[in-house]
């Protein structure tokens, strides 16, 4: 049966308005779900410190709960892919999305960073994503959360430097983080024992 062209594009047009419709509703419910699992993230401070590595051009690919690349969180943006530049300073990771929000990682709340095939519905293979491994601080009312973040670079090259910044961020962080100890020249020092007479 051969119906008039006006009538196949009326259809067709009802079709894409409804397949539309699930889709944001999905989405819709995917971030209000995840928002009372994570806690907004931080915004980024005035000063970030010297770079480390980067602007890397990249596409952000998601956020998902960590250890669970197919729970992908709706929430605060955090899932919405989109363009981004993304650069690695003494504060932390700095990821400038486009048309999203930018998702800045304090170098405190790095848990980690490497190479996976894919997440969340994105596979490349060959360890083409680089994952950083993050906790999102409490907010008083949402417990904090590790998620992992999924990112493409836009030149393979730029994938051993993005991870080996990153993961140098675990290292400073604790030293920085560190009490004072005896050495310390804020600490005074102990007084030498004296010798028997």
């Amino acid at each position: 049966m051969n119906l008039p062209l006006p009538v196949a594009v009326g259809i067709w047009a009802v079709v894409g308005v409804v397949l539309l419709l699930l889709v944001l509703t999905g989405r819709r419910r995917l971030a209000q779900r995840t928002r009372r699992l994570v806690p907004a993230p931080p915004a980024p401070p005035a000063e970030l410190g010297a770079l480390r590595a980067g602007p890397v051009e990249a596409t952000y690919v998601s956020s998902t709960l960590a250890g669970d690349w197919l729970a992908r969180v709706g929430a605060h943006g955090l899932g919405d892919r989109s363009r981004a530049e993304v650069a690695v300073h003494d504060a932390g990771v700095l990821m400038t999305r486009a048309g999203a929000p930018t998702v800045f990682v304090p170098a405190g709340a790095v848990r980690g960073a490497g190479l996976a095939p894919g997440m969340a519905g994105k596979y490349v293979g060959a360890d083409g994503l680089v994952v950083v491994t993050w906790e999102v601080p409490s907010d008083g009312d949402v417990p904090a959360v590790e998620l992992d973040t999924g990112l493409r670079t836009r030149h393979a090259t730029d994938r051993a430097t993005l991870v080996d910044a990153v993961r140098h961020l675990t290292v400073a962080a604790p030293a920085a983080d560190a009490p004072h100890t005896e050495n310390d020249p804020e600490t005074p020092a102990a007084s030498p024992a004296t010798e028997d007479q």
